[in-house]
Parts: C-alpha cells; structure tokens; sequence
C-alpha cells in the first residue's frame, strides 16, 4: 500500500500570495518576514476556524503546487526539500495529529465534506432514504456524546460479568469465542477470520490469528534498551488506570497490571517479529480441527467455534503454531483468576474508545499522548465520521461517490492502469536478468491481474444491521457482528473476487497477492494527488507512480512469491530468484543507511517491499508518461521542464512532517520508509532525474551508474 499518511489543510493559492506580497519586498527582508509571518497566522488562524465546520464541496489543491516548494534548496541535493519544504514550513502539525502530510490532509478534507453529508442525513426526515437513513442515525448516536458519558461503562456489565463468572478453565473457550463475536477483535489471546487459502485461491477458508498483545509490537516486551523499558513501567501504569476505571481497589489494579504485562510478555515472545511476519511461508499452517486440538488442548475449540460462529471445516490455517503452544503453556500455568483478568482487560482496550470520557481520556493519555506525542484528542465529529467510514463504508461510499466521482475519472484511472500494466509487459521482456521460463510465468500474472477503480460494482447490504439514534455502543456492536459473520460466511464458498478491502472515501491504494488485483478506491483519485485541471506530467509522477507502485508489489519480494491465479507457488528458475534478490539487497543496503531519528536506521527488511514498489511504480510511470506525450510538444510551465514536473509531482505526494514520538513509533511498526526517504530513495536511481535537472556527478542525489540500484 502507497500508506495513508494523512494531513490537515490545503495549501494557499498562489494568487493569495501574489495579491497580498508587496513587489519590493527583497529590498526590505525584515518587512517581508514580518508579513509573511502575520499571512502565515492569519491563514492558521483561518483554517483552525474552518476546521470546526463541516463542508459542503471538497476544497481544491493542484497536483502541482509552487507554494509548497522550497525554490532556496538545490533539487539535485534534496528532492524532497525542493518540491517539499515550503509546504512543510506552512503546514504545522495539529495538536490531534502525530504527523502531517499530503495524504492526510486530503484524507481530513474528505472527513470533513463526510461530516457535512452525514450531518444531513442525520437530521430525522422522512425524505431520506434507507442507505441515508442508516448512516444518519449511526452518526446522531456517535455525536451524542451526554448519553455515552452517562452510561460509563454500563455496556460492559454484560460481558464482565460472563468473565467473572467462569467456574474453571473448561469454560475458556465459550467466553472466548463469544468476546471475539461480540468486538471482533484482537485483545484476546487470538483472532479468528477467513481468508483465501494461499495455496488453493479458490477456497476460502478459516484462520485462528496470534494476537493479544496491547503495546505496539513484540519488541516494546523483549528489548532491553531504556526507551523500551520506559514504555514498558508507563504502560503497567496505564493497565492499572484502566482497572481502577473499572472499579478496582489501587492494589488490586497494581496486580492486575502486572498479571496482564506476564501474560503478555509471554506472547510476545512466541510471536513471530514483523519482518518474519511478511515471509508468506511463515504465516501459512493448514491444519485440521484435530490438530488444531491436539495443539492447545486446554481450550475448548468447539465451544470457541459455536460461540463465534466460525465453521474449522475442512482446514484452517494456524497462522503461528509456536504462538498456539505458548497459549497453551500459559492456560496451564496461569490461575483462573488470572485468565480472567487478561481478558478483562482485553474487552476494555478493545472498548475503551466505546465508553465515557474517563475511558476515552485515559486510553488517549497512553497510546495517542504517549506513544505518539499528540497533544490533544481528535474533535468528536472525525471519531464518528471515521466509525461510519470502517464499520458502513459502503453505504457511506454511495453518497460520496454519487457526489465527487464522476465516471470520466473512473475511465481516466483505468486508462493510466492500462498503459503502466503495457509498459510493464514490455519491461518483463526486456530484463536481462531474467530466463525465458519465468518471463513466460512473469507475462502470465501480470495478464491476469486485475484492476478495481473508485468503488464496487455492486454495493454492500448493510439492511440486517439495527441501528438505534440513541444507543451508538448498541450500534457499533450490531455493525460489529454483521461483518464478523459476513467475513465468517465466506469459509466454503466460492472468492468473491469484485470484493473491495478499502471504502471509497479511503485515501489509500493496495494490491492483494491472494487476488492479484490492483485497487484504487475514489479518495486516492481526487486532487492534489490526481488531478484533471493539470497537465499530465504531475499527474503521472503521483497517481502513475501510485499505480506502478500497487502493480510493482505483486512483483516485490513477498508478491513474486504468488502466481497469476493468486496460489502462493514457486515459479521462479532458481538463477533467477538469486537475480531478483540480487537487485532487492541492493535497495534494502541503500535504506538500511538511511537515519529516521536519533540512533534508529530504516529497518530495511521490514520496508523492503514497499521500497521496492517505490521504486518499480516511479519507473513505470516515467516510461508510460513519455510514451503518452511522445507525439506531444510539451513546453516549461512555471520555469518548470516537463521532466521536472513529472518529478516535482511525485515528490510532492509524499509531503510531510511528523513528531518524534511518532517516528520512532513506526520505525518499529511501519513497513513503509519515512516520506522523504520514499522520494530521495527513489529518485537517485533514476538517471532521468539526474537529467531532469542537471544534476553533477558528486551531488547527493546522482549515484554512481554501477550503484544504481535496478530490479524491474
């Protein structure tokens, strides 16, 4: 995925600017910083206001912005400084928000033209229709925040209360299975699912999922350095606020804590790490309900199936075996008293958002305030357009679609699709490196591979789900259970293969192996990052090289590992494997250079594959861009070449400024490298960038040729 890293507010217009900047200012340097300061608070100040009202068209940004450029910086030696400094100079990072960025600003501007919509349907009309009808009313109850407050944490009596009254271990596993029903989620040793069968596409078929940890990953348990001790004191502190949230005396919450930091601790030691995670191979463990069994026989699996719902038959895949048997230690070695308390903390953290403001404080105090340095908590209205956007999205989608997407879009998109996929076929037939047997396996994928534009063809009935205006826990827990079933539903039956994992709104990308299909919802296609009013050479520098990059990641380390029908199947030449990996060590010791913060280095086996796609995407797009404009006379535009256009576009995508807390936070997290990495990283591979802009032999962005690193 191209990453969804999102921002604020959009950039002046450059008329703006020129109206209000006096011609003589370069002879007065004190009075234009004087009044470029007063332009730059008078626009904060403006758009904080603007920022508390919902909006009733999506604002316009160019795909090409002069103002976020940095004309001072020399291309040649930062990239991402020349097209993106003055954009990072305007754009502070907001107090609710750990990073800023390009992507995050067209996210917010698209919640914000969502909260106007929603606004609408939510008043009580008869005119509206169902599907209006159905997010109106969810988003009235999410916005009553009086009747959320007052039910404290009334809507977990329920649930705590099965918990509590757990006779002996034997009734594991209906408590389980039945809390996994209820919230769909990850808190609770292990999560359940369906998902094509990696080596049989055409099947669907059950997963049971390590999960249960609370912090970040498995390395905030096990590394022994300060700041990850740090982390691990604050978050024994913040398991006791909670419990004493849920009633517990001040010792009695102190012992919890410390019995959930054992019980994770253990887990996080069994759990594979992030980079072993992306080894399909490793994540892949067919088994039958027997073995499953026979793996953790302390827990009750067909009372854990019954209560949820999942069907185990024929197979399913045990994504962690080695995760599994420590579940099974610690069911042994654990007192009940224990289990029980694990658990109820893992349906408070996974409600916590759920219930009344001391919960919601408290929750935001650790992982937001803590973990990511934000300063303060997202206004109510964009925690309840984002809930309509995960948990109705296609409903949401509908109006969204209906009101921003025109068809000619939609047509434009698969035009570009189609000529990158073309540009690809004609590069696999290039490749030195590469033997005519996997060539033939390599054109086969990419024939197959298919591309979904804006929205599904056909929309999600959400018909089943009762929605109350005045009970949003009620809500989110019916909207919970129809998707937990509906994914359940699909174990047996054949791959609905037009199924979209993102909602239209979403600004983001993805390929999915087990598909092999590119997917490009509507959010991602508007401006800045698409934008029809621009001259094609931006626009393919952004949305070209997005879609190169989604085409490329069924090509990069982990998708090369996946046939065209989606199987994960070797069908590589052993020569040429060694080839590939050749031209992937090469980029992964060019990231592994790189800095994030203090002494932390891109952990480039982990972002391997999404610098990869970084690279192949830009690439693909350069050659179908030329080939678009070959018949063309393209002119300079703003003292701008065609080609430097095209890399100003691409560079400008990924705009983006984030804290400290937060960097450190996703460089253990975050497959993808930081944004400026994304764009330096890429360009001083491309001999077309040097030429673009004329850079020297010994400037920091030209490597030397044999250095250059090259795989598709």
């Amino acid at each position: 995925m191209m990453g969804v890293y999102i921002a604020i507010w959009h950039n002046p217009p450059n008329y703006f600017l020129e109206a209000i900047m006096p011609d003589n200012t370069e002879s007065h340097p004190e009075r234009s910083t004087r009044l470029l300061t007063l332009i730059i608070c008078l626009m904060v100040c403006t758009v904080a206001s603007a920022q508390d009202q919902p909006t009733k068209s999506l604002p316009y940004s160019p795909s090409l912005d002069l103002t976020s450029m940095d004309r001072s910086a020399d291309p040649c030696e930062d990239l991402y400084q020349y097209a993106c400094g003055g954009w990072i100079e305007i754009n502070p990072i907001p107090a609710d928000q750990s990073r800023n960025s390009t992507f995050r600003k067209l996210y917010i501007d698209n919640q914000r033209y969502l909260w106007g919509v929603l606004e609408e349907v939510s008043q009580d009309k008869p005119e509206r229709n169902a599907t209006q009808k159905l997010i109106g009313d969810y988003f009235a109850a999410c916005m009553n925040v009086d009747a959320i407050d007052e039910a404290g944490f009334t809507p977990l009596k329920k649930s705590l209360g099965a918990i509590d009254s757990m006779a002996d271990s034997s009734a594991l596993g209906a408590t389980i299975g039945s809390l996994i029903a209820q919230t769909d989620s990850s808190s609770f040793f292990f999560a359940l699912g369906s998902q094509q069968d990696a080596k049989q596409s055409e099947t669907m078929i059950g997963t049971v999922h390590a999960a249960g940890l609370g912090l970040p990953d498995r390395e905030y348990y096990l590394a022994d350095d300060v700041m990850k001790q740090e982390k691990r004191e604050k978050y024994i502190e913040h398991l006791a606020a909670m419990f004493r949230l849920l009633g517990e005396s001040e010792s009695a919450a102190k012992a919890s804590a410390t019995t959930v930091m054992r019980i994770e601790t253990a887990l996080a030691g069994a759990s594979l790490t992030r980079v072993e995670h992306r080894d399909p191979h490793k994540v892949y463990h067919r088994n039958s309900l027997a073995e499953l069994k026979a793996m953790v026989p302390g827990l009750d699996w067909d009372a854990v199936f019954n209560t949820s719902g999942l069907n185990p038959e024929p197979w399913l895949n045990i994504v962690q075996p080695a995760f599994m048997e420590e579940m099974q230690a610690i069911i042994e070695r654990e007192s009940l008293d224990s289990l029980k308390t694990y658990l109820r903390w893992g349906l408070v953290n996974s409600r916590a958002q759920l219930l009344s403001q001391p919960f919601r404080d408290q929750d935001f105090a650790f992982f937001s305030a803590y973990l990511e340095g934000i300063d303060e908590q997202k206004p109510r209205w964009r925690t309840c357009v984002s809930k309509v956007d995960n948990q109705l999205g296609e409903a949401l989608g509908q109006e969204f679609v209906e009101r921003n997407f025109p068809p000619e879009v939609r047509d434009q998109a698969r035009r570009m699709s189609l000529q990158i996929q073309q540009v690809m076929a004609e590069r696999i037939k290039q490749l030195a490196w590469m033997s005519p047997e996997t060539r033939a396996q390599a054109h086969e994928k990419l024939k197959k591979m298919r591309d979904k534009i804006g929205y599904p063809d056909t929309w999600r009935d959400y018909s089943s789900i009762k929605i109350d205006r005045n009970d949003y826990y009620g809500n989110v827990s019916s909207a919970t259970r129809f998707d937990f079933h509906r994914q359940l539903a699909k174990i047996g039956k054949p791959v609905d293969l037009d199924e979209w994992f993102m909602t239209p709104a979403t600004v983001n990308a993805y390929y999915n192996p087990s598909m092999n299909d590119i997917n490009f919802p509507a959010g991602v296609l508007l401006p800045p990052l698409y934008d029809p009013k621009m001259d094609a050479a931006p626009n393919y520098g952004n949305t070209g090289s997005t879609i190169g990059h989604e085409l490329v990641h069924g090509f990069d380390d982990q998708g090369r590992q996946y046939d065209g029908d989606g199987n994960l199947r070797d069908w590589w030449t052993p020569e040429d494997a060694a080839a590939f990996e050749q031209g992937a060590q090469c980029i992964r010791d060019q990231y592994a250079s790189y800095r994030v913060i203090d002494d932390i280095f891109i952990n480039s086996d982990l972002t391997s594959g999404e610098d990869i796609a970084d690279l192949g995407g830009l690439v693909l797009a350069w050659h179908a861009w030329k080939k678009e404009t070959e018949n063309q006379k393209l002119m300079p535009i703003d003292e701008l070449t065609p080609d430097q256009r095209f890399f100003i576009g691409f560079a400008q995508w990924a705009c983006a400024a984030e804290r400290p807390e937060s960097l450190r936070l996703h460089a253990a997290t975050d497959p993808h490298s930081p944004p400026k990495y994304r764009i330096n990283g890429v360009a001083v591979n491309m001999p077309e960038f040097r030429a673009a802009f004329d850079c020297g032999a010994s400037a920091a962005m030209v490597k030397p040729e044999e250095e250059i690193c090259r795989i598709w």
